[in-house]
């Protein structure tokens, strides 16, 4: 609940810096204590000219802001453009920030400790005979197959062979799959173990 008001008053107090005072209730008002009515009426001038500024340079702002788009539409220039350079500011600004070189420097720290370790230099080494004999054993896989396709090229009609004798297996097999129309009356058995 006291959450809730303080956000209720946050809220209203980050509203009310944008309204202007209204100078008739402001004179309804007293008077601050020490301050004298010459003043009082010196300091509510002074806010008539400053909150006059304000919506002045609020107007002269959304005028700048309008010819800026007309510009970078007249460039052929994009919101994603804007976006990019801002993201790209962005990074810079985070990579040249304290916290970043900060932590950067640490963790180079670490990985100089991690990588003098004995753990990782064993891991490593191990890591990279693996890669090695897998190597060594997909380039001996792709020699075979190289020399097998040779010998096809060579002979094609051993292709053809190695194909009728696979198909007509299949046709010749009596486990194989049976067609329902050959199967009469009977529905076919379901021998599933479950």
């Amino acid at each position: 609940m006291l959450s809730a008001l303080l956000l209720l008053v946050c809220l209203l107090s980050d509203a009310m810096t944008d309204v202007p005072v209204d100078s008739a209730a402001a004179a309804r008002t007293s008077a601050p204590e020490g301050l004298t009515l010459a003043e009082e009426e010196e300091l509510r001038s002074e806010l008539a000219k400053v909150e006059e500024e304000i919506g002045t340079l609020r107007q002269v702002l959304a005028a700048k802001e309008r010819h800026c788009g007309e510009l970078k539409r007249k460039l052929g220039l994009t919101p994603l453009d804007g976006l990019k350079q801002n993201l790209s500011k962005s990074w810079h600004d985070v990579q040249v920030s304290n916290a970043y070189v900060k932590t950067s420097e640490k963790l180079g720290e670490w990985n100089d400790k991690v990588t003098q370790s004995d753990f990782y230099k064993k891991t490593q080494e191990t890591l990279s005979q693996a890669g090695q004999k897998t190597s060594a054993a997909l380039s001996n896989v792709g020699s075979v197959i190289s020399r097998k396709l040779v010998l096809l090229s060579c002979y094609p009609n051993s292709l053809f062979s190695f194909q009728s004798r696979v198909v007509g297996s299949r046709e010749n097999s009596t486990e194989g799959l049976h067609s329902p129309s050959g199967a009469g009356d009977k529905p076919p058995q379901d021998n599933a173990p479950f």
